[in-house]
C-alpha cells in the first residue's frame, strides 16, 4: 500500500470554497471526469450526507489493457458529509472499477483553517493498492504520482470555480 497525502489552504472563507467544490465538474482543468450522478442524499442530525457516482475516462497504458483488458470508463463511489455548524465537508471515494486489482481510496477534508478563519485548510489522502498484478509497487507509485498531478489540477478547478462564481459567470 501506498499513501500519498497533501495539505493546501485556499485564500477564501470555507462557505466559498465548499460551493465551489460542490460545482468543480465539469471544469477545463480536468476533461476525464464524465459525471457525477447523485444516488442519494438525505439531511441526518442536521449534516448534509450525499453518495455519488463518479464516472470517468481514461486511456491505459497497452501492458496495463493486457494484464486487465481494454477498459477506458471507469467508475467511483462517492460519500460525503456536510457539517454547517461545524464548518466542516467530508468527503471520501473509492473506486469501483478494477476493484479486484486496484483500490484506490481519497480522503478530503476542508474546514476552516485554525490560524486564519477566512482561509480553508483542505486535507487530502489517498490509499493506493495494488494486489494480484506483476510489479505492484511500481503500479503504485505510477498511481501515487497521478494522484497528485489530479489533486493539483482539482485544486487549480475549485479556483477557476470560486473565480467564476464571484464574476456571476456561468459554469
Amino acid at each position: 500500500m501506498k499513501i500519498w497525502t497533501v495539505q493546501h489552504t485556499f485564500n477564501y472563507p470555507w462557505e466559498t470554497v465548499v460551493q465551489a467544490a460542490w460545482n468543480k465538474y465539469p471544469n477545463p482543468m480536468n476533461t476525464a471526469v464524465l459525471g457525477i450522478d447523485v444516488i442519494d442524499r438525505q439531511v441526518i442530525n442536521g449534516e448534509l450526507h450525499s453518495h455519488r457516482l463518479v464516472t470517468t475516462r481514461w486511456t491505459l497504458p497497452n501492458w496495463a489493457c493486457a494484464l486487465m483488458g481494454p477498459i477506458s470508463t471507469f467508475y467511483a463511489s462517492e460519500y460525503s458529509k456536510v457539517n454547517r455548524d461545524r464548518r466542516q465537508l467530508k468527503l471520501d471515494s473509492q473506486n469501483l472499477s478494477l476493484g479486484p486489482f486496484v483500490i484506490v481510496r481519497e480522503k478530503l477534508t476542508y474546514k476552516p483553517h485554525p490560524d486564519d478563519p477566512q482561509k480553508t485548510l483542505l486535507k487530502q489522502t489517498a490509499y493506493v493498492t495494488v494486489e494480484g498484478l506483476p510489479c505492484s509497487g511500481y503500479i503504485e507509485n505510477i498511481l501515487t504520482s497521478k494522484i497528485s498531478g489530479n489533486a493539483a489540477k482539482g485544486r487549480q478547478a475549485i479556483e477557476w470555480v470560486i473565480e467564476k462564481l464571484q464574476h456571476k459567470q456561468p459554469l
